[in-house]
Parts: C-alpha cells; structure tokens; sequence
C-alpha cells in the first residue's frame, strides 16, 4: 500500500405556511454558544468541507439563530433531534426574511418584480473542493445570490466567495444526519423563489451527477420556476486529473462507469453492482461508497474482475488535507480501514489506475515490504 498525503498549495414551500411543518415545538432548553462541541475528523489537518457542527457553518448561519440566545441543542433531552431543534431555531428568520423579499419584489425598480415574476433558481456545481476549479460562471451567480442553500461538500474556501449580502442557510446531509429532509428542500426553494429572490443551491462536483440535482429540477420546474444548471468539475474528473489517472485510455479502458456505493434502503449492499460492471476493459468510479466498497469487491470478482485489478482511494480530493491510498482491488477495502479513511472519499477501480505517476510508488512500497517479510522468514 502507498498512502500519500498531499501538501498545502502555495495558491491555491411555497409560502411560509408550508415551512410551518419543521418546527418542533417539544425543545425547551437551551445551553450557552461556546458550548457547542464541533465536529473533528480522523485527520490531524481540519476538514476543507461544512460539518454537521462546525464554527464555519455557524457563523455563516448565524442569522437565523440571532433571536436565540442560544442555538445549542441539549442533547439529554427526551425525543432529542438536533436537525428538528435546528428547524425550530432556524423558523423564526426564514419567515422574516420571506417577507422582507416580498416588500422587496412590491417596492423595486424591477419592472418584472412588480408584476410579481418568481425569482430564478441556480443549480450550481462546485467542484470536487479546490476553489480554484470553480468555473467563472458559478463564481459569478453565487456572488449575486439572495439566499445560498449550500451541502455538506461544498468547501469552506468556496464558501468564503459568496457575496457579503447573500444569507446562507446549510441543508447538508451525512449519514444518519439529514439537516433537511429532500422535501424541505424542494419547499425552501420554491418558497424563496416564488417572492423574487435570487436562489443559488450550491452542490459538491456537479449537481446532475449522484446530486439530486434532478429531482430539485422537475420539482420546480413543474411549479413554473425557471431553473438554471451550472455545471461543476464533477469529483471522478477532477480527483482523477489531480492523481494523473485517465479515465478512459486507448488500449487499456474504453468505457467509464460512475457507480453510487450508496443503497436507497441502506445496509452493506451497493445499490447497482450488475455483471456488466464487472468489465476490465472498464474505469470504474465509486462515489459514497465507503461502507458497501467491502461487500462491491466481493461482488466485482465473483462476477470475473481480477482481484490484482489496480484501485485506488482518494480522501477529501484536490484540498490540502487529501489522502490517497494505492492498492489492488482484493487488498483495496483492508487499506482504506486500516487508514480509517472518511468521507468524502473516492474510489478508482481499473487498469488506468496503474498509469497514474503514483503507481509506481505503491509498486516499490510492495516489492519492499516483501522482501523485508521474505527476509525476516530465513
């Protein structure tokens, strides 16, 4: 196994009434700020990306917490949700600033706004999380936003270019924790644009690949909001470049397959492992699939993969705190573990992986340690 950890770069609803539904009217107590306890990962280097619970995120959020006096949920108390607490906390402001957009649509300039014309809505891919590979045009629309509802893989750097009036509000999933259920989301859309604001839905990678970005589209599309993609450097381009891996290659991989390691009805099991996949003539990307990537390699030898296959695992891809992990596809899943790797992390499975310029590194890594176990057997 080669674990390489790349060095810092030098540069590098649809009116309030339907957002009434989130409140939890159980919560009661609450607890002073500073004693919010952040999220850390396994990393010693701080994460790029928004947490579940982290100073980045509440400081960007703390607008809608400021009628509180504290946005810190007491985890002892009974039927404890910290995502209905913070819906409850968050209620108050959402509501209010709905209403100062709609004075604003009743009292501009805009000829369109006083005939009461939905705002837009920006589907905008982000990147895989250096900020330099945001494209012009996403820069643009998210420093001109009214309201930015931002996920958990957007980045921090990425999130410091948004515009100094835009309000920022974190509806970011991980497991086990989701801040807004996928219909709130829709709801919050449509309620913002329907008033006139300027709605940017910041996405990791590109919002049309495993982004839901699909499902947000037809949703409003079908309530007559205009909807706008902007695509982003979806993560399988952007970590593969980074590694120096060729996603496809004349004579060694004629096809790409992006697979989601995720299963709609959660447990172990991949959501679409198919014979097909199972191609060596194939790359195959695995994204979101850290806790099902033991049970994928099963699969994809039994089904005919060879088990020398060259893989490879990428954390936290393209920031200053990625970690890359080389090894064969039988000995892949042992090695992420071993290195205790965390999301968001990337899979690579197939023979460009071996074209990468860090192959070679994991190849003499190997070749040592054997002759170190060989010599310690004689």
């Amino acid at each position: 196994m080669a674990l390489l950890t790349k060095l810092p770069s030098s540069s590098l609803s649809s009116s309030s009434s339907a957002i009434t539904q989130f409140q939890n009217p159980q919560i009661s107590t609450l607890k002073p700020f500073n004693s919010i306890h952040f999220t850390k990962t396994s990393c010693s280097a701080s994460s790029p990306f928004t947490e579940k619970h982290s100073i980045e995120r509440y400081q960007r959020d703390k607008w809608v917490f400021r009628n509180q006096l504290d946005p810190t949920p007491s985890e002892n108390l009974p039927n404890f949700s910290t995502r209905d607490y913070e819906i409850a906390l968050q209620l108050p402001e959402l509501k209010n600033l709905l209403q100062v957009l709609r004075e604003k649509r009743e009292e501009g300039g805009d000829e369109e706004r006083r005939k009461g014309a939905p705002g837009n809505v920006f589907l905008v891919g982000t990147g895989p999380g250096d900020p330099d590979l945001l494209t012009l045009k996403a820069l643009k629309v998210i420093q001109n936003a009214d309201l930015v509802l931002y996920d958990r893989l957007v980045s921090n750097d990425i999130m410091d270019l948004v515009g100094p009036h835009a309000k920022l509000l974190y509806v970011g999933k991980t497991a086990g924790y989701h801040s807004r259920t996928q219909e709130e989301i829709h709801e919050l859309l449509l309620s913002f644009a329907e008033v006139g604001a300027n709605v940017v839905r910041l996405k990791g990678g590109d919002p049309l690949v495993f982004g839901r970005g699909g499902e947000e589209m037809d949703f409003l599309q079908q309530k007559g909001i205009q909807v706008k993609v902007i695509p982003g450097i979806t993560a399988a381009s952007g970590i593969a470049a980074e590694l120096g891996v060729p996603l496809t290659h004349r004579g060694v991989a004629n096809s790409v397959r992006f697979l989601t390691g995720h299963s709609r009805k959660g447990g172990a099991d991949p959501l679409f492992v198919a014979e097909n996949a199972a191609d060596p003539d194939s790359t195959l990307v695995v994204y979101m699939g850290l806790s099902t990537f033991p049970s994928l390699v099963l699969k994809l030898i039994h089904h005919g993969l060879p088990p020398d296959t060259p893989a490879a695992a990428v954390e936290r891809g393209t920031t200053p705190q990625q970690r890359v992990v080389l090894a064969e596809l039988k000995d892949l899943a042992d090695k992420i573990a071993s290195e205790q790797f965390i999301s968001p992390t990337l899979i690579f499975i197939g023979k460009v992986v071996a074209l990468s310029p860090l192959w070679p590194q994991y190849c003499s890594k190997e070749t040592s340690e054997l002759i170190q176990m060989a010599d310690m057997g004689s």
